[in-house]
């Protein structure tokens, strides 16, 4: 019952992230989206909003959630940023959010190298 509850926020989760970022998906957004979905499956709902505070707002990230974030892998991590940072809203500043991505990658990096 408990795997139903959690893959239930997941769904949720998800869906209110892609209603919230994603006005509209397009042919040509396939492969995005196909990773989106990959990558979202392999960290924790509360990661996941982690990782989001912390490159988009002044959040902070657990040492589990960085090994997490590195064991999704820095091509899902990377897509999943610039595609959330590319939407309208958020653009004027992606040059920011990119930095704070990498920053935010090369931390738990060395957190994952160090455990």
């Amino acid at each position: 019952m408990g795997y139903t509850t959690s893959q239930t926020t997941i769904v949720f989760i998800v869906f209110a992230l892609v209603c919230a970022f994603v006005p509209a998906f397009s042919v040509e957004d396939a492969e995005a989206i196909s990773l989106w979905d990959t990558c979202l499956l392999k960290i924790s709902p509360k990661c996941a909003l982690d990782i989001i505070g912390v490159v988009f707002e002044n959040g902070t990230i657990t040492d589990a959630c960085c090994h997490d974030l590195v064991q999704e892998g820095k091509v899902c991590h990377n897509t999943l940023i610039k595609y959330i940072a590319d939407r309208p809203l958020l653009v004027s500043h992606e040059t920011q959010y990119l930095k704070k991505s990498a920053d935010l990658w090369a931390y738990c990096v060395s957190i994952s190298q160090t455990a």
